[in-house]
């Protein structure tokens, strides 16, 4: 495996993957397993923050109790799929600064197109944490880390909920600084740039559309 790509193996996060690559699961309980398995892979992304201490009280003693350093995190999805994750991660870190890169899949190419870009100030000095359900070709996903660099992004994490091959080179190869942390490493692509054996389209299944 390679060593910028964490593999999160909680049985939980199997679990419910499981329940989500089942084609009748329905869209509400596709969103809801969603929304569940970020704020477990949250937890893994995390895992690395700074820290820090500051003198507290309990309603015993004083204590110089751990806390966390630096400016707040900034959170980007990747749209449209990316705000299933955003929403789970939210609910551990309600106070963190949100951003969003619109990016669609030409069928035809497999290429990026991006139709949107708004992320916060001075991301220089934040940890961002970039989401998308699907690492596939990993193109649309090198085209929105080229623009958090270009807006002064310099620490970066992207989270998925399921990886190619494929699509796991192709980021290594364009961002060898940026770790990957995913529920599953999936076999391989297929002839349109799906991942197998995958989910479908996890746009497509959050929101009901074809």
């Amino acid at each position: 495996m390679p060593n910028h790509l964490t593999i999160v193996d909680h049985p939980l996060v199997q679990h419910k993957l499981s329940l989500m690559r089942e084609k009748d699961t329905s869209s509400a309980v596709f969103r809801q397993l969603l929304r569940e398995i970020s704020v477990l892979l949250a937890y893994e992304v995390t895992r690395d923050l700074p820290m820090t201490t500051k003198t507290i009280e309990t309603p015993l003693v004083e204590m110089e109790a751990p806390v966390l350093e630096g400016k707040k995190l900034a959170l980007i999805s990747i749209l449209r799929a990316g705000n299933g994750l955003l929403d789970g991660i939210l609910d551990l870190i309600p106070l963190a600064r949100v951003g969003f890169v619109g990016l669609y899949r030409d069928h035809e190419t497999l290429k990026p197109v991006q139709y949107y870009f708004k992320v916060p100030d001075d991301l220089a000095h934040r940890r961002v944490i970039a989401v998308d359900p699907m690492l596939a070709t990993g193109n649309s996903s090198v085209a929105a880390i080229d623009l958090l660099k270009g807006a002064g992004a310099k620490n970066i994490s992207f989270m998925c909920l399921l990886a190619a091959p494929e699509g796991v080179a192709r980021m290594h190869e364009a961002h060898p600084d940026v770790p990957i942390v995913t529920a599953s490493l999936d076999e391989r692509l297929n002839e349109i740039g799906y991942i197998l054996p995958g989910l479908g389209d996890a746009g497509d299944r959050m929101f009901g559309t074809k």
